[in-house]
């Protein structure tokens, strides 16, 4: 794999256009937090997935970073599966996080991302589930919705 910033360009491209599978994901996997949680989560729309995209290959060192995983993710097949598993999960998993930011939404993208992955199964390489998993596990978690995010922690400190 060679990345250079049309290739970063490219894997941007790629992925804003996968809005049309990306977002009713994300809205799945809200919902079924949603009543997981006992909660109402909003869904999102096309615009609020492209938001989270454009930002995220804003940032160019993230942007190499998620352009690599997205590339790896789009290729990467395992004959049999299984052999692959870990790999697949583990850049699917890093991609989440990635996208999602800093702590703590960080460790909530890896693991939403696992409750994606399990209910989304498109047809296609060993790879095609974990990426689509992956961009709707940080794309959620980084666009508002749930209510704990919209007001301020009880727990921080004054200075």
């Amino acid at each position: 794999m060679h990345l250079s910033p049309a290739e970063v360009v490219a894997q941007r491209d790629w992925v804003r256009d996968r809005g049309d599978v990306v977002v009713p994901l994300v809205n799945d996997v809200r919902e079924g937090l949603g009543e997981a949680f006992d909660t109402t989560v909003d869904p999102i729309d096309d615009e609020g997935y492209r938001t989270v995209v454009d930002s995220t290959f804003a940032d160019g060192d993230r942007a190499v970073n998620v352009a690599a995983l997205v590339g790896l993710l789009r290729e990467l097949d395992v004959e049999g599966d299984y052999p692959g598993f870990v790999v697949d999960e583990l850049l699917g998993r890093e991609l989440a996080a990635m996208i999602a930011r800093e702590q703590p939404l960080r460790l909530l993208a890896e693991a939403t991302f696992h409750y994606a992955d399990v209910v989304h199964h498109p047809p296609g390489t060993a790879g095609a589930d974990d990426l689509d998993a992956a961009l709707a596990a940080g794309v959620q978690t980084r666009v508002p919705g749930w209510d704990w995010t919209e007001t301020e922690s009880p727990f921080g400190v004054d200075p």
